[in-house]
């Protein structure tokens, strides 16, 4: 979608939809992302490196707003979650080159009871504002898998091992891949990914993710702690 008509469309939904936070639901100006309050839990990362990108740190106002987009039926969070993103990316685009955008999947089975894959829909939005060619479907799930929120370390490892497999080859011949999830947590899953990706002839792949949770962190805003990498 060119740059100005996603603009435009993106005016006239705060016209007919006020925004509000994504978080609480509070009313936001428009273009923001969360309220205030909610603005003062959210930790930005320092990840320089432009083939491991994080936006964020998992917790407080950011942890909230990715559940609810994937647990509680709010795709229309992929717009403001998305937009998050992008301000992480924006400064390392020149080092991604020109890359295609290929989201993590869900299993077909995990696909149907949810109505949409949250990671598709922040990597749509990522290829709108690259300007780059959108493949929701160059990677697949071959195995449905336990959620790896309910695994140790090196359980997550073992069960994503051999999980994707690549269905649109050609057009990832000698190409760079930004591989596009929500939250990295031990990196299992991304680098599963990105190992059939460049089997299947991907010349690079480079990761960005909304959030990044990070060891023993304990996040008071959202009440929960986080064990492990």
């Amino acid at each position: 979608m060119p740059p100005l008509l996603s603009i435009a469309l993106d005016l006239l939904a705060s016209l007919v939809a006020p925004p509000r936070c994504a978080a609480c639901d509070a009313p936001v100006p428009r273009l923001s992302v969360f309220c205030a309050p909610c603005a003062s839990t959210a930790e930005r990362t320092n990840a320089p490196d432009p083939r491991d990108i994080a936006a964020f740190v998992y917790g407080g106002a950011l942890q909230k707003a990715i559940t609810r987009f994937k647990y509680e039926r709010r795709p229309d969070l992929a717009r403001p979650l998305g937009d998050l993103l992008w301000t992480a990316i924006a400064p390392r685009s020149s080092a991604l080159g020109a890359p295609v955008v290929v989201p993590v999947p869900l299993h077909p089975a995990r696909l149907a009871e949810r109505g949409y894959n949250q990671s598709a829909l922040l990597a749509r939005r990522i290829a709108g504002r690259l300007g780059a060619p959108f493949l929701p479907m160059a990677l697949g799930r071959t195995k449905d898998t336990p959620r790896q929120a309910t695994l140790d370390r090196e359980a997550r490892g073992h069960n994503v091992a051999g999980a994707f497999s690549v269905h649109q080859p050609r057009r990832l011949q000698g190409r760079v891949v930004l591989l596009i999830d929500d939250v990295r947590t031990t990196g299992s899953t991304l680098a599963a990914c990105a190992g059939a990706l460049v089997e299947a002839g991907a010349a690079r792949v480079a990761t960005a993710v909304l959030a990044r949770a990070m060891t023993g962190r304990v996040f008071p805003a959202a009440g929960v702690s986080f064990r492990g990498p």
